[in-house]
């Protein structure tokens, strides 16, 4: 399936403040390959909100809900956000193959009904938040890598198009799915900027070098005090060494 864009960069637009979403998106629209628009934008602003961010940027739009219910309430979910047509939706591995099928089953169904290109449907795996005594306290031993593959291998039988993991664990994804399944990779650092509440951080470099499609940053973006210039900076680092142009 390779990129969504051929610019890996998608901006996570973490803000409930529409003008700050909307002027940032139309900041950006020449440096990010897509934007990022999570729960709590959506739960202030609903599809309104989100409408209002691509028309600001016409940018392709990664809508992080990351749904995890019953399989019958997540398909309903699904079928709710379809008309804002998105380029990428994920929901969580952990809800099991059914709820990740329904997913899939809903997506297309309604995209098709709408006549909207389906969304490549992610599954979350492991939040770069958490590490592997985070894992612990919820009853999950062992390596992080263990329990990210394990939710892979039951997104990628459930025929979901990607997931959402972590540059450390991308290698082991790729050389487990193959090629063509797509690794979204958040947690993205460049080395000037904060780790912040990321654990299992990574480069931009290094998250491309370990197999990643596209790469999630924000604040070290939206944080600076100069957006733009931040995205072409990193933008351009990743030209130089990989020829992205």
């Amino acid at each position: 399936m390779g990129r969504p864009t051929a610019n890996p960069l998608f901006v996570a637009l973490d803000t409930t403040d529409v003008g700050e979403a909307t002027a940032l998106a139309a900041n950006l629209h020449d440096d990010v390959g897509g934007v990022k628009l999570g729960l709590e934008f959506f739960a202030r602003h609903g599809h309104k909100g989100v409408r209002e961010v691509f028309r600001a940027g016409g940018l392709p739009l990664f809508l992080d809900l990351k749904f995890h219910d019953i399989p019958n309430t997540v398909a309903g979910a699904v079928r709710a956000v379809m008309p804002l047509a998105p380029a990428l939706l994920n929901v969580h591995a952990a809800g099991g193959q059914a709820m990740m099928a329904a997913a899939r089953d809903s997506a297309q169904t309604e995209a098709a009904r709408l006549g909207v290109a389906p969304p490549r449907l992610l599954a979350v795996t492991v939040p770069t938040s958490l590490d592997a005594e985070d894992l612990a306290a919820t009853g999950v031993a062992g390596p992080v890598s263990d329990q990210v593959r394990r939710l892979a291998a039951l997104a990628h039988a459930a025929g979901l198009d990607g997931v959402v993991c972590s540059a450390l664990e991308a290698p082991l994804l790729r050389a487990d799915l193959g090629p063509d399944f797509l690794l979204v990779t958040p947690g993205v650092r460049p080395t000037w900027a904060s780790a912040d509440d990321q654990k299992r951080v990574a480069t931009p470099r290094e998250a491309l070098e370990a197999g990643a499609d596209v790469l999630v940053i924000g604040r070290p973006i939206t944080g600076a005090s100069d957006p733009h210039r931040a995205a072409r900076r990193i933008l351009d680092d990743l030209i130089a060494e990989r020829n992205l142009a």
